[in-house]
């Protein structure tokens, strides 16, 4: 079992916790124990599939989307981005855009894009603790202020922005936008529905996603549980999204992320405050 120091990212809208990550230039370092000081790299033995955030947006993120994989490795030779989001804490009204509202052709985009009106085509969700999008590589997508969240996403950190309110970064020049790059990584088909809905229950392992390149399950604790790990006899992360606890023993808190070892296949989790909330991924 290892856990990690984590690396603080201060962005033009708010501000990123990165926990777990193999990202060349971002690398975890384990925090503690025989290995400390070792990068998430060294202790996996090659580039880790996943990489968990937490995320603090005061205000709108940049509308984007992120290749798939072809595109992704035709272009720039690396991965592309599926990810996940879990709503830990929103202020009232606070909402998140995902997919589109309306069918859009890719003239259209680029047209809405110079005019500012991109926006008006976009799913607009208001969002509330709990709640579960799934952001597949292709889909347009913002967290808006007032959100803070977890993303579990594979090992990329290509994003194509598409529009950015016309505002400076924090150096006061105007950021990078890739509008003609993204116009081939867009899907432009509307879905029925963009959240991803589960069954809250409490004290047992509940299921929340389940896509190609990872799986994500929710722990809510009011009292100490013990079971088999998710995707026993892998790889798993465990972040905790609230309150604080222990996972096999060691202690972790709002914020925090372990990386258990494949033969660490059981869980003994039991809480130490309220709301103790974690949220495990493998590959």
């Amino acid at each position: 079992m290892y856990k990690f120091e984590p690396i603080l990212k201060t962005l033009v809208w708010g501000t990123e916790s990165w926990v777990l990550s193999s990202v060349p230039g971002s690398e975890s370092v384990v925090s503690e124990g025989p290995e400390a000081g070792k990068t998430l790299s060294e202790v996996y033995g090659g580039e880790f599939p996943l990489l968990i955030k937490f995320i603090d947006a005061r205000k709108d993120l940049s509308i984007q989307v992120h290749p798939g994989d072809e595109l992704a490795g035709k272009r720039h030779g690396g991965h592309g981005k599926d990810e996940m989001w879990y709503i830990i804490g929103a202020s009232e009204g606070a909402h998140l855009y995902s997919g589109l509202a309306k069918p859009l052709t890719p003239e259209e985009y680029a047209r809405r894009v110079e005019d500012g009106t991109i926006i008006d085509v976009l799913g607009d969700h208001v969002v509330a603790p709990g709640d579960v999008f799934f952001i597949p590589s292709g889909r347009i997508h913002s967290i808006c202020g007032g959100c803070y969240l977890a993303e579990i996403q594979q090992t990329s950190d290509i994003t194509y922005r598409i529009y950015d309110y016309n505002r400076p970064g924090l150096d006061g020049k105007p950021r990078q936008l890739h509008t003609e790059l993204a116009k081939d990584a867009i899907d432009y088909t509307v879905a029925d529905d963009y959240r991803t809905h589960y069954e809250r229950r409490e004290n047992e392992p509940v299921e929340l996603l389940k896509c190609e390149h990872f799986t994500t399950t929710l722990f809510e604790l009011s009292a100490p549980l013990s079971c088999p790990a998710p995707g026993g006899g892998r790889w798993l992360t465990v972040a905790c999204a609230s309150g604080s606890g222990t996972v096999n023993g060691a202690a972790l808190r709002a914020g925090q992320a372990l990386l258990l070892t494949p033969d660490e296949n059981h869980l003994d989790l039991v809480p130490t405050a309220q709301d103790f909330r974690l949220l495990t991924s493998y590959c």
